[in-house]
């Protein structure tokens, strides 16, 4: 008789947004003549930029020939777009990766799920809490954190670093020693950022004592500070010790297109055994490559018209995140993000849990958005809202929340 992974039933529930998801449906059936507005899942919503539309459409064309037709794709990627990746992201910032240290793939969602399998699965991981739930949920499916207190909302062998108002959310180094650190920054779901004298001490502490950072990337495109870096790499040693996870979803709309890249420096070794080398042959294993029109896609946000417009893109959705914070401001809750991230992170009025707040928010104003609880512990008391709606529906949702 075949046994299957037990792990998969320590999983509390089932995932964040399935559950929004199902509660969304539910008072949708029951009052279909209301408009729901969803602040919610962090998903874009404005078109593809015209320079990626078009180049879609020349390699769309292009597998119409067979002169110019493409099959699998190679294992790291088409060369031109880890160039374009290596130049544009990171030679252009003054930082040292190369074209043969970035693996292409379908998304920053399935590589920050699937990088655990590189290690032991007695390593122990530490997280920022609040955090992205497929960092721990998929060490749950490895095996990795030990058992569930849900009077807690904790695993035994998960190190959880708070981030709370008392430090910008931005977490403290743990008292307990880590081998694995997740870090993403600007954060999701707080907003947060991160400088590059704190970010620093995060490498300098990872290659003291062993550890390897997995640093989520996946929103730079929104930083607009100057003091908060781009990349993990701008900070001195952390080719030794940090691997980088780059999204296209968030950056350049392709949430439903799927673009991503990882990216691991050969410099990052147990003893003798490089990372780089596990990852290869992990991707060469299970991975066939993302599309060659995709990648194409790709290679056309880091064109001049892709950034041009792009950067357009990104001030409209940061337009829509000033206006859910200063509406919010105004109405008397306590708020922050919305300035280096599209996500805004508040306290919920009258000591109502996250998923009061979120009930009380659907029934009353109609508008959807993430029990910050869903995210951790820390996260309890505390709502996520997103600035990837149309400014319409956006300045409606705002509008309709200070009104209740």
């Amino acid at each position: 008789m075949f046994k299957i992974n037990t792990n998969y039933q320590k999983l509390p529930g089932s995932y964040l947004f399935s559950t929004i998801g199902k509660k969304v449906r539910s008072f949708q059936a029951e009052h279909p003549e209301k408009k729901v507005i969803s602040l919610g899942i962090g998903d874009v919503t404005q078109p593809l930029a015209p320079a990626i539309i078009e180049e879609l459409h020349k390699a769309v064309d292009e597998m119409a020939a067979a002169e110019t037709f493409k099959g699998y794709a190679p294992d790291l990627g088409y060369e031109f777009l880890r160039t374009a990746i290596a130049e544009n992201d990171f030679a252009a910032r003054g930082c040292e990766i190369q074209p043969d240290e970035i693996f292409v793939s379908d998304g920053a969602k399935c590589d920050c799920g699937n990088i655990q399998e590189l290690f032991d699965r007695d390593n122990r991981i530490a997280v920022c809490d609040p955090v992205y739930p497929v960092y721990v949920d998929s060490n749950v499916m490895a095996g990795r954190t030990g058992t569930y207190d849900e009077g807690r909302g904790i695993w035994s062998n998960v190190i959880y670093m708070p981030c709370v108002a008392e430090n910008n959310f931005v977490p403290e180094l743990p008292k307990e020693t880590p081998d694995l650190i997740y870090l993403c920054f600007p954060n999701n779901p707080t907003g947060a950022a991160i400088t590059k004298e704190r970010l620093q001490e995060w490498v300098d502490y990872a290659r003291r004592v062993g550890a390897v950072i997995i640093y989520d990337a996946a929103y730079e495109a929104y930083i607009s500070e100057e003091n908060v870096p781009h990349t993990i790499y701008e900070c001195e040693g952390a080719r030794e010790c940090a691997v980088e996870l780059r999204s296209f979803s968030k950056n350049a709309g392709f949430t439903g297109v799927r673009l991503g890249a990882t990216v691991i420096p050969k410099d990052i070794k147990a003893e003798d055994i490089t990372l780089h080398s596990l990852w290869a042959r992990r991707h060469g294993t299970k991975y066939n490559g993302a599309p060659y029109i995709v990648q194409k896609a790709g290679e056309a946000v880091y064109s001049e018209a892709g950034k041009a417009q792009l950067k357009e893109q990104i001030a409209y959705y940061m337009k829509n995140a000033k206006v859910i914070y200063e509406g919010l401001k105004s109405a008397g809750y306590s708020v922050s993000g919305g300035v280096n991230a599209p996500y805004i992170w508040l306290e919920t009025p009258k000591n109502m849990t996250s998923w009061e707040f979120f009930d009380y928010l659907l029934e009353n104003a109609n508008v959807v958005g993430t029990p910050g609880s869903g995210f951790g512990p820390s996260g309890e008391g505390h709502f996520r809202l997103t600035a990837f709606g149309s400014y319409e529906n956006t300045a409606e949702a705002i509008d309709r929340i200070k009104g209740i």
